[in-house]
């Protein structure tokens, strides 16, 4: 069987369109090229850190109050580097950034999307050698901007055009959904390119794995708890089966797991986040990864409302994620529905 690149599967797409379709799907496929080629160098960056001392902290913090590993900081570099490339993004919104990135006049000239991203997803796992990622989200910029300002990121999820993750672990994958099914591809490192290896992935509709924190039991809100004892309680208890629990503190790596073999995954609401709405960011983590498990049929909510259809209220809005199989997604919505 031949062999798929990531290149030649977006040229496909963009050759199968019509004329309005086959523009966009050209756009995306020089878009996906620059995130692939700032993909490809953040691997790098990620496998030789210990070799060139870049896994530790900085004395610094980005807008979260989080202390930037110095891989942050590198990887946010090269993302926004490597994405001014196609002339086709207008401006992006980063984790490690307090505002808005506007790209260069010059880099600019046919822009009309916008990019938000988590340059190092789980970044706190370096140090230990446990998978971290990349995440994404590709919007369209309003019509008429040049220079895009704050609230032109404010759009629901459901407005994304494209959406992925970089996972760098036993070896490198890029997961994309543009909308129509959800495709990984795999880093060929001796050709330096990807190549497809898991087309139309799906996600399970029935699962017996959860992945949540357990040390936050305490602070969660009844529905959580709830869920959470009677997966707990087994065969013996109402739900009727054995569940295994999960717990990576990557959400690209819980995704992806969810992505190949089922599951749900839970950041709920807690009293230690509450005054900050949540613990996961809506613009470039929430959004884009309850775009691909949608895509791949599963479920995202807050527990209260489908994340897709809210709308940012600012920049680093974060949010409750309950996301994965779509039954146990909708039975923890059912918890909180409860009176």
């Amino acid at each position: 069987m031949s062999k798929v690149t990531f290149t030649q599967f977006f040229s496909a797409q963009h050759l199968s369109g019509t004329e309005a379709n086959s523009s966009l799907a050209s756009d995306i496929s020089l878009m996906l090229g620059d995130i692939a080629r700032a993909c490809i160098r953040i691997s790098k960056e990620v496998n030789k850190g210990a070799l060139v001392g870049t896994m530790g902290s900085l004395e610094s913090e980005n807008v979260q109050g989080e202390v930037q590993k110095a891989l942050d900081v590198i990887t946010n570099d090269i993302f926004i580097e490597c994405n001014q490339q196609s002339g086709l993004i207008a401006g992006m919104a980063s984790e490690e950034l307090d505002d808005p990135y506007v790209v260069p006049e010059q880099n600019r000239k046919q822009a009309k999307y916008l990019l938000s991203f988590d340059p190092l997803d789980g970044s706190s796992n370096v140090n230990v050698n446990i998978s971290v990622g990349t995440i994404f989200s590709i919007l369209p910029c309003p019509e008429g901007v040049i220079a895009p300002h704050l609230e032109d990121f404010f759009q629901a999820g459901t407005a994304q055009i494209c959406a992925g993750y970089a996972l760098y672990g036993t070896s490198t994958m890029l997961v994309i959904t543009t909308g129509s099914g959800v495709n990984g591809f795999t880093l060929d490192n001796e050709s330096n390119e990807f190549i497809l290896t898991h087309p139309n992935l799906q996600i399970p509709i029935e699962t017996k794995e959860f992945a949540i924190n357990m040390s936050n039991y305490r602070f969660w809100e009844a529905p959580i708890q709830n869920y959470i004892d009677e997966c707990l309680q087994g065969v013996e208890g109402r739900r009727d089966k054995d569940f295994n629990m999960r717990w990576v503190a990557s959400m690209v790596a819980e995704v992806h797991r969810i992505l190949i073999r089922g599951g749900i995954f839970m950041y709920p609401m807690d009293s230690k986040i509450k005054a900050k709405g949540g613990k996961l960011r809506l613009l470039y983590e929430a959004n884009p990864m309850s775009f691909i498990v949608e895509q791949a049929g599963g479920g995202a909510s807050t527990g209260r409302v489908r994340i897709l259809d809210i709308k940012p209220k600012a920049l680093h809005q974060r949010v409750p994620v309950i996301l994965g199989s779509k039954s146990e997604v909708d039975l923890a919505e059912a918890y909180h529905k409860r009176k």
